[in-house]
């Protein structure tokens, strides 16, 4: 008569071997996702602040500016650059367009 004892045991080793594998290749995954998740927490905390005004370039470089936006407007061209209030101001008062989605013009107190 087989005993199987033996034979079962060997199985039953070889399943260990296999989940072991499975169980460092799941930790491998937990940790590299740890990663991912700490880098994208890093990449918010160290976004650069919008800034507060923004001058809509022309097309070219002689062009005119084109349009002074409120820092989150959504209607906000895709030539933007940041600008500080004084700038705003500035080109607001030299005959740059206001935005009519944002109204920079009502926030700076600069309506006639």
């Amino acid at each position: 008569m087989n005993d199987p004892g033996p034979a079962r045991l060997a199985l039953l080793r070889f399943l260990e071997r296999v989940q072991e594998r499975d169980l460092e290749r799941t930790r491998h995954w937990i940790a590299d996702e740890e990663r991912r998740e700490q880098e994208r927490q890093r990449s918010v905390r160290d976004r650069p602040v919008p800034p507060d005004w923004l001058l809509e370039q022309g097309l070219n470089r002689s062009s005119p500016p084109v349009q002074v936006h409120c820092g989150g407007c959504w209607n906000k061209g895709k030539r933007t650059i940041g600008i500080s209030l004084g700038e705003a101001r500035r080109a607001l008062t030299e005959g740059v367009r206001a935005c009519s989605s944002c109204r920079p013009d009502s926030r700076l107190g600069l309506l006639d």
